[in-house]
């Protein structure tokens, strides 16, 4: 349904996007997972033909970004991540006026509105004025419009952003069965792993332009291996040793490594680069693994501040890739001035 052909987007010296290649299969929810900067809001733009490519091109049902782009808005819709519904008007004319402006034949409107209100669970609420809808509500009423012309492929980007916990569980619901009713495929940009790991066939990690590991979520879990042991050595050994300075990190770790190397279950060690204190140990069995390596570490004399472990999750996956928790890049042309930069670009 869409095929990114060596996308590279750039503003002055900053590459938003670079050399970015991905294919998107038909009826599929794909995840385009990274912080705020790291290039998810640039490439839904592109592919909804807002903002050019510096170089690469891109097909959406079939249709070229930049010979078809009548074509391509044609067979989308897109939610972007401010709200754009007129307060004003009431749910039920905010959809009636997008259908007309997307030309939705009059025998078929009214019972189109219809549906994406069911669809949405806003068919009580349809008479009442956006501004007095919640966030939730409005999410919900963009998606509706998004929906109205019966697109191919639509584009979320941050659909639950600044929703509490509840009302995102609820969008999630909302999400999932429009995909199963409309046999639609869905590129949803998020920095929530749980909102990926629940709703996407697949993911792709992006940073800073890249796309850095692309699989289903369990799959990227498990390549970390079984469990993550996360371990706080006290500040009176070795690691007080390190901040001193008469160790540095990498051989510090590669002493625990080849003290580990008796033990087959050991998978990976690593630092968190965010707290160097913490080592990162990723093993088969965590509760059968852990005693034995309590036992390396105190023959080491190094003692054990905090422990515990846990199964991997979509945000470790991302740390072992990136070396870092997903957070946004300020310096990146993303982080909060895209619309800018969009802006500069349509001009020229």
């Amino acid at each position: 349904m869409i095929a990114v052909k060596n996308i590279v987007k750039k503003y002055e010296m900053l590459a938003a996007l670079d050399d970015l290649s991905l294919d998107v299969a038909d009826n599929e929810i794909f995840g385009l997972l990274g912080p705020n900067g790291a290039g998810k809001t640039t490439l839904i733009h592109i592919l909804a033909t807002l903002i050019k490519p510096t170089s690469g091109t891109a097909t959406v049902n079939g249709y070229d970004i930049l010979s078809q782009p009548s074509q391509v808005r044609s067979t989308i819709g897109i939610v972007f991540q401010a709200p754009s519904s007129d307060d004003m008007l009431t749910g039920y004319e905010n959809l009636k006026l997008h259908s007309l402006l997307y030309g939705v034949d009059s025998e078929v409107r009214e019972k189109r509105i219809s549906e994406v209100l069911e669809l949405v669970g806003l068919t009580d609420r349809k008479d009442h004025q956006v501004k007095k809808y919640s966030g939730g509500m409005r999410r919900r009423l963009e998606i509706a419009r998004g929906l109205i012309h019966k697109p191919k492929v639509i584009f979320l980007d941050e659909p639950t952003l600044g929703l509490d916990p509840a009302s995102r569980e609820v969008m999630w619901g909302y999400i999932d069965r429009l995909v199963k009713e409309e046999m639609i495929t869905i590129i949803l940009t998020t920095h929530y792993m749980e909102e990926a790991d629940y709703l996407c066939n697949r993911v792709g990690i992006i940073d800073k332009g890249k796309i850095i590991a692309l699989d289903s979520p369990s799959r990227l879990k498990e390549s970390l291996g079984g469990e993550i042991i996360r371990l706080i050595p006290k500040k009176s050994n070795a690691g007080a040793t390190m901040e001193k300075g008469s160790i540095n990190q990498k051989d510090y770790i590669n002493y625990i490594r080849e003290a580990m190397r008796q033990c087959q279950f050991v998978k990976k060690i690593e630092f968190d680069n965010e707290d160097e204190r913490t080592i990162m140990i990723y093993v088969d069995d965590a509760s059968r693994g852990l005693p034995k390596i309590l036992r390396i570490l105190n023959s080491l004399a190094i003692e054990v501040e905090s422990v515990d472990f846990k199964s991997p999750t979509l945000n470790d996956v991302f740390l072992s890739f990136t070396g870092k928790h997903i957070t946004a890049d300020e310096d990146h042309p993303e982080g909060g001035f895209v619309e800018r930069y969009a802006k500069y670009d349509n001009r020229k």
